[in-house]
């Protein structure tokens, strides 16, 4: 085989460190952006924070963020939140009063004005950071909701099974029996299984078992320990005063024993006819059914409560009717280069000090620049979704536009793919509520005067006319489809069915009400 050198042109992608950088940033939550500064604070020397800037008392001064916006505006000054003109400036200052004889030039040129951080293919930089847990004021606020002991269902029955006088063999069976029972209060496990289990230990017959059971089902919550809907709501209902000489407890005990699928079907007049009450009476009857919990358990360890803290805060100017778009203040700390170590690095020193206090500091300078490109562009991305969006803060919902990655992608001059990065877990604070910036996207369908309808407008619709629908006669999808046709929107019947179901708003003879 001979051998030759052959010289070929081609095109290839490399991703700097910082260019790396500054697309993790912008991916990042507000809670993981925190998390990631404070690492940034606790192994760089040159960066430090603004003590000039208790950014945890700074609403009041959300007006004068440099960060504000209106809608025809293209202006983004973001030094104030990201920090690092500002920071860069303070620094210079500082080192020319210190009188040091470092100069920076030389890094300066290599970190350029405007940082790319948009490209065209898709999770070039996969992360695997956890959620932060904010800031060190935060963590100190939260350290009481954080640290909290919550109780379970099964702690909550034990307390009260140790408390139940009962023989030792009982109270084996109550912890079989507990251990058995679901967060809703559900037992998951038959009452053989469970009998079975007990024989390797000790010798009881299945009617102990039961016995235990009906013992536990008259446990904080009543309820507890149910092996089906009705078996549920029959406790409940067995401890009401007066149960079996109350006509409405009397009744719906009846249904609830015997005809707990007709209720579920909404067939009232079947059910008038078998139980042989009139309407005013099955009104009362079911009246006292929906009081019921029909998952008595889930009240005892609810679900931890979530807090989203908004990215972009959006408000109407009341002198000029404009929507103004600025970043929230709230969302991180600003940092900046501590001037005084700034000032030790000496340009001509080759020492190990010397070098790693300058690496720092240019590590530092990309940190800066990587948070203030991610603030410019999720800034210009927030002011045209809501530049795009005005019907929907004006009108609400049924104002929304159809808004696709690519509608805004060609407005800022971006890749798609930056714009899914840009609003994916991050949320605007808007006189309507907090939603995340994805919100704003959705699909479309067409009109009869040949325009465009948003599928979140069309949602809003259906909310709209089912909420004032007949609850005796309510409305179909095949006559929602008919009234959105007369203004002129055309949805197919499954299409109002599928959005039917995604705003949890069952079919119509699951509507049905008695007036």
């Amino acid at each position: 085989m001979k051998l030759s050198l052959q010289l070929k042109l081609g095109q290839q992608l490399t991703m700097t460190p910082q260019l790396q950088q500054a697309i993790r940033l912008l991916q990042l939550s507000t809670l993981d952006l925190q998390q990631e500064i404070h690492q940034a604070l606790e192994s760089n020397p040159m960066l430090e924070l603004d003590e000039d800037d208790d950014f945890h008392s700074r609403a009041d001064e959300l007006a004068e963020v440099n960060t504000e916006s209106s809608i025809s505006s293209d202006d983004y000054n973001l030094d104030r939140i990201a920090g690092s003109s500002t920071s860069t400036d303070s620094y210079e200052s500082g080192e020319a009063a210190s009188g040091g004889d470092y100069e920076d030039s030389r890094w300066e040129d290599q970190i350029p004005d405007d940082l790319a951080v948009d490209s065209s293919w898709d999770d070039i930089y996969q992360t695997t950071y956890t959620t932060g847990s904010g800031s060190g004021d935060t963590e100190t606020s939260d350290f009481e909701s954080r640290n909290s002991v919550t109780e379970s269902l099964q702690d909550h029955l034990m307390w009260q099974l140790n408390l139940t006088p009962m023989s030792d063999p009982d109270r084996l069976i109550g912890l079989a029996i507990i251990d058995a029972i679901d967060v809703n209060g559900m037992l998951t496990v038959s009452i053989d299984a469970i009998h079975a289990s007990l024989m390797r230990s000790i010798d009881i017959e299945p009617e102990e078992v039961l016995a235990v059971l009906h013992r536990i089902q008259q446990f904080d919550p009543v309820g507890v320990g149910y092996r089906d809907l009705a078996e549920c709501l029959l406790i409940q209902l067995n401890q009401f005063e007066d149960a079996e000489t109350t006509p409405a407890i009397r009744h719906a005990r009846a249904i609830v024993k015997d005809h707990l699928v007709l209720l579920g079907n909404r067939d009232y007049a079947q059910l008038m006819r078998l139980v042989r009450i009139k309407e005013t009476e099955l009104r009362d009857a079911i009246s006292i059914i929906e009081s019921l919990n029909p998952r008595p358990g889930a009240d005892i360890a609810p679900p931890s409560t979530s807090y989203i803290i908004p990215d972009v805060i959006v408000t109407k100017d009341s002198d000029t009717g404009r929507w103004r778009v600025e970043l929230n203040p709230e969302t991180a700390p600003r940092i900046r280069i501590n001037a005084d170590y700034a000032a030790l690095v000496r340009r001509a020193d080759s020492s190990s000090d010397n070098n790693y206090l300058r690496d720092n500091l240019q590590e530092a300078r990309w940190f800066l620049k990587s948070l203030q490109s991610r603030n410019e562009t999720l800034m210009k991305v927030a002011t045209r979704i809501v530049e795009h969006q005005k019907g929907f803060f004006e009108y609400g919902e049924e104002a929304m536009k159809p808004l696709v990655l690519h509608d805004i992608a060609e407005a800022v001059n971006m890749h798609e793919s930056t714009i899914s990065r840009v609003t994916t877990q991050k949320y605007m604070h808007t006189p309507k509520g907090i939603f995340e910036l994805k919100y704003f996207f959705s699909s479309h369908v067409s009109t009869a005067g040949g325009g465009e309808c948003s599928s979140t407008a069309i949602r809003a619709l259906i909310k709209k006319l089912v909420a004032g629908e007949n609850a005796r006669k309510p409305l179909s999808d095949s006559k929602i489809t008919k009234l959105l046709e007369a203004q002129g929107i055309n949805v197919a019947r499954r299409t109002i069915a599928k959005y039917r179901e995604s705003l949890s708003i069952p079919p119509s003879n699951e509507r049905k009400k008695l007036v």
